[in-house]
């Protein structure tokens, strides 16, 4: 692991922050499956309500699949933990700055390949 520059307390600090992370989308993800499994199936909702609770079911489902790619995200990161290539850009194979990394641990790429990145998509829509 000494190849990213990044300390061992640093690592280990990382770990416990993304497992920590990881472990509340799990929880969060658990909590909203027991309570849809929780609708009372005698609550026939009238036209509004079927609108707002179609609405919500979208809504909810676009949420679960963002905790999914996060989780994926973490996942990921963990995993450069374990084989020693967190904190490297994938893109320059630069280290990536430890301020960078405290505030956005999944991150994968240096803030100068991001800004990169950022002005080819605004470029290219």
């Amino acid at each position: 692991m000494e190849g990213t520059g990044l300390k061992k307390k640093d690592l280990k600090r990382f770990r416990e922050i993304l497992t920590s992370r990881r472990k509340e989308i799990l929880r969060n993800a658990q909590r909203t499956l027991h309570e849809d499994m929780a609708l009372d199936s005698d609550d026939l909702p009238d036209e509004m309500d079927l609108a707002s609770s179609e609405y919500l079911q979208s809504f909810t489902f676009r949420l679960r699949g963002r905790e999914k790619v996060f989780l994926e995200k973490i996942d990921r990161a963990l995993g450069k933990i374990d084989g020693g290539t967190f904190g490297v850009c994938e893109t320059c194979a630069e280290t990536i700055s430890l301020k960078r990394l405290e505030a956005r641990l999944e991150t994968t790429l240096c803030i100068r390949c991001k800004e990169d990145q950022e002005r080819l998509e605004k470029a290219y829509g």
